[in-house]
């Protein structure tokens, strides 16, 4: 005869295969993540642009780590910009987030640090976003771009500072220089 005390018993236990079952996929699917960035970390070690390096405070957190472009060419050269790099649990199905630290004067990134990269976009109807067979490389090649060929001054970010170099390159180049002499050094 079922009981209410038993019909109790058996919801529990069936809502407790339920939670295990979650959390065993999001165990799952971290471990995943984890497995595919002790590949992608060698491969970037291993081809990371001579002016890239990366930095993990916590090296048995491959998820989150520095990266510092120091270009030695374009507009940006002799400045050293950060960048924190945070792999979520659903990567590779969605981009890393990208945020700089350092203050820049760039019409691709704000100076509070949001980046217009279209590998980084989660959704592109240009094909150029983000897909799961995107590496961190290919992110970390992506950024080292922004300051040389990815420079992009006709879909900008930072309206302002690609109306700024519009209006006056002489100008834009001086206040670019006196943000590295007082933020990228």
């Amino acid at each position: 005869m079922l009981t209410l005390a038993s019909k109790l018993k058996r919801d529990d236990g069936v809502k407790g295969s339920r939670t295990t079952s979650t959390t065993l996929d999001s165990m799952r699917r971290i471990s995943v993540r984890d497995r595919l960035l002790v590949k992608e970390v060698a491969e970037l070690e291993a081809n990371l642009p001579c002016t890239c390096k990366v930095n993990f405070p916590d090296p048995n957190k491959l998820h989150y780590f520095h990266l510092t472009v120091s270009p030695d060419e374009s507009y940006y050269q002799g400045g050293r910009f950060q960048f924190e790099i945070e792999v979520p649990d659903a990567y590779n199905m969605v981009p890393p987030k990208v945020k700089c630290l350092t203050r820049i004067w760039h019409p691709n990134i704000t100076e509070t640090g949001e980046i217009c990269l279209s590998l980084l976009r989660e959704h592109s109807i240009d094909g150029t976003g983000w897909a799961p067979t995107r590496t961190l490389k290919d992110v970390v090649w992506g950024l080292n771009s922004l300051f040389t060929d990815l420079l992009n001054f006709d879909d900008p970010l930072n309206i302002e500072a690609a109306e700024h170099h519009l209006r006056d390159k002489d100008e834009y180049r001086n206040k670019v220089e006196d943000y590295i002499k007082r933020y990228a050094r």
